[in-house]
């Protein structure tokens, strides 16, 4: 039965299905010319890419299969990209996620996979479009690899080098009719991509230095001559300070300690972008057809926007005042800018596309999301803040149940988001709504160290994975112990990657602060997650070093104590461990790990095996086992009705 079974005031909330399916549009875009729309998505099952014509009836479809739709663009006016993810397994144990890009024609027809001429290029698992040429033909410019060459192929000087892999990333030009790509730019043993202009010429070339992890962007001014130095970060991580380069005037845009500025290529002089300053982390939107930034996106409980192009500005405004109360993202625009595409969300109105024609003042719905859930009564967010035992104000999102009635003393799930450097949105969750639907309040606090309010918040999350992370959750609930609507003392924690770390640890850690937890593709153990990173990154390579980095450079003694399967013994709370077997973000020996330490410590657990899954459950039908799986572990343990 349902967890809601005790309630006679609201028809039953819709099935686990509706919330666990795929989403039924996962990306759109218009073509240059404004005449197309192409939209991925479809069943959870069958993905597949329409392309609309505007203005006329045909709705050609091409089906892809049972594959992951990862996102479209076009490649002039005549092909679409198509990117899809798929598995393939080499040797015993390893499995491999690789995207790649199918080309499609105007009436639905497969074209090519790009650069599928190139051996050497089949070993890269992403494949990145970094531009498009304008022009007829428009070709689009691929991230791939190539051999090395020159001295930094075997006799490099620097010792840490030798015997350094023969490959090096490379900038390919394709035809998106066949799918043929050729070389143009050739890469350094420390290049990571590049960035081009509408002719297709490579202006900006990105740098991590393979030994010191430095990051660097080095530019041709004016499209010639040789690489200069732009841009010199102190660290790995100040590959973040760089926010792209803007063609019509040649500039770099940097995050500086003054909010962002623009760095002139021709003589390095820097002028402020915009207004913002060096508050809340800002993000740009995109012009592909002009290719630089027409506005700076910011905000806390829901984004603000300054708009750095007024015609943009002109478009957004119509469509905010439209659809007031939600998110309004705009997703790209004819070149004449006559034809804008926006997606519209909140966290109890999941997504909906939308095609708005500025000259006839329409806006037209292309598609739904979750078609299943039209019209179904969803929870009610708002934004609250809260201090925390040291006295940082933490930021959150409190759904509660739809209908639900003051002072109605509801249980509580805490979900912490993943990341950990990331945030929760202003937009539909449908982990959140689903458990909101089943009659359970919901906290999503944004911790120390999650990403979007400033870097000094960011930086106080390094090393407290297990300390003050946790009970920033913790002190959320405290916060509502003045609140009649939550009751305090049923609390269950929740969570997903990151999240599900937080649950174990809250569950082994701080054995006294809930109820019961569930851990969906969680971190169990931090010695363990850092060999797993070095294993696939290399162990002195930039992504483990940021990882020790985001530790605190902890010691081994402290990665045990913020280890929850090093505390399977402290635990009292009910476990439940839910993970795919082809995770490669956090394998599924996390969660193994700590089923094994909580069947020798004699504790409650079940563990679920999602067959077939990666990290971010990109299945319908393994999210919606996880779903019901949820609601049947929280009926027993933590009821609606106690």
């Amino acid at each position: 039965t349902s967890a809601t079974s005790g309630s006679s005031s609201r028809s039953s909330p819709p099935p686990a299905s509706a919330f666990g399916r795929i989403p039924a549009v996962v990306d759109a875009a218009i073509s240059p010319n404004g005449q197309r729309v192409a939209i991925l998505g479809g069943r959870s099952d069958q993905r597949m890419v329409s392309i609309a014509t505007i203005d006329q009836p045909n709705l050609p479809v091409m089906s892809l299969g049972d594959v992951e739709g990862v996102s479209v663009r076009w490649a002039g006016d005549d092909h679409v990209l198509a990117r899809v993810a798929y598995w393939e397994t080499t040797g015993p144990r390893a499995d491999y996620r690789f995207e790649r890009n199918i080309s499609i024609t105007t009436d639905a027809k497969p074209a090519a996979r790009l650069l599928d001429n190139d051996i050497t290029s089949m070993y890269l698992t992403g494949q990145p479009v970094l531009g498009i040429t304008q022009g007829q033909p428009a070709r689009a410019l691929v991230l791939g690899l190539a051999e090395n060459s020159g001295a930094s192929a075997g006799n490099d000087t620097r010792i840490q080098r030798k015997g350094e892999s023969g490959v090096v990333r490379a900038l390919w030009k394709v035809d998106p009719a066949n799918g043929d790509g050729q070389l143009i730019e050739r890469g350094t043993n420390d290049t990571a991509s590049w960035d081009v202009d509408l002719a297709g010429q490579a202006r900006i070339r990105l740098d991590v230095d393979e030994i010191n992890h430095r990051f660097a962007v080095f530019g041709r001014p004016n499209g010639k001559g040789p690489w200069t130095s732009v841009y010199r970060g102190g660290s790995f991580e100040s590959r973040r300070n760089y926010y792209g380069w803007s063609e019509p005037d040649d500039v770099i845009y940097l995050m500086t300690d003054k909010g962002l500025v623009k760095k002139s290529l021709a003589d390095g002089a820097v002028s402020p972008l915009g207004q913002t300053g060096g508050g809340l982390s800002p993000w740009l939107i995109w012009d592909q057809h002009r290719n630089t930034a027409v506005g700076i996106g910011s905000g806390g409980e829901r984004p603000t926007y300054e708009w750095l192009d007024p015609e943009v500005g002109a478009a957004a405004g119509v469509l905010v005042r439209a659809f007031k109360g939600q998110t309004v993202g705009l997703e790209g625009w004819s070149r004449d800018r006559t034809r804008f595409l926006a997606r519209v969300a909140g966290p109890n109105a999941p997504g909906v596309w939308y095609l708005y024609d500025r000259p006839r003042k329409e806006v037209s719905p292309l598609g739904e999301e979750y078609p299943e859930l039209k019209g179904a009564q969803l929870g009610v967010t708002r934004w609250i803040t809260y201090k925390a035992r040291d006295g940082l104000e933490i930021p959150a999102y409190l759904t509660l149940p739809p209908g639900a009635q003051p002072g109605a003393k509801l249980p509580l799930i805490v979900y912490p988001h993943g990341g950990p450097k990331s945030r929760d949105t202003f937009d539909f969750d449908y982990i959140a709504q689903f458990l909101a639907s089943r009659g359970y309040a919901v906290l999503q606090p944004q911790f120390r160290g999650s990403w979007g309010f400033g870097r000094d918040f960011e930086d106080a999350g390094k090393g407290e994975w297990g300390g003050k992370m946790q009970t920033d959750l913790i002190d959320g609930v405290a916060a509502l112990a003045a609140s009649h609507d939550v009751d305090p003392k049923r609390v269950c924690i929740v969570g997903a990657s990151f999240g599900g770390y937080s649950a174990l640890a809250g569950a082994s850690l701080y054995p006294d602060a809930y109820r019961c937890a569930a851990s969906i593709a969680g971190v169990s153990d931090l010695g363990l997650l850092i060999v797993e990173r070095g294993r696939t990154y290399g162990r002195e390579g930039a992504v483990t070093d940021e990882l020790r980095d985001d530790l605190g450079a902890a010691s081994r003694e402290k990665l045990a104590a913020h280890s929850p399967a090093r505390h399977a013994d402290a635990v009292r709370a009910p476990i439940l461990l839910i993970h795919g077997d082809k995770d490669t973000v956090v394998p599924i020996e996390q969660s193994r790990r700590m089923a094994e330490q909580l069947k020798a410590a004699g504790k409650p657990h079940e563990l679920i095996v999602l067959e077939g899954e990666n990290h971010y459950l990109t299945k319908a039908a393994n999210r919606t086992r996880t779903l019901e799986a949820l609601e049947q572990f929280l009926a027993k343990n933590l009821p609606v009705t106690p």
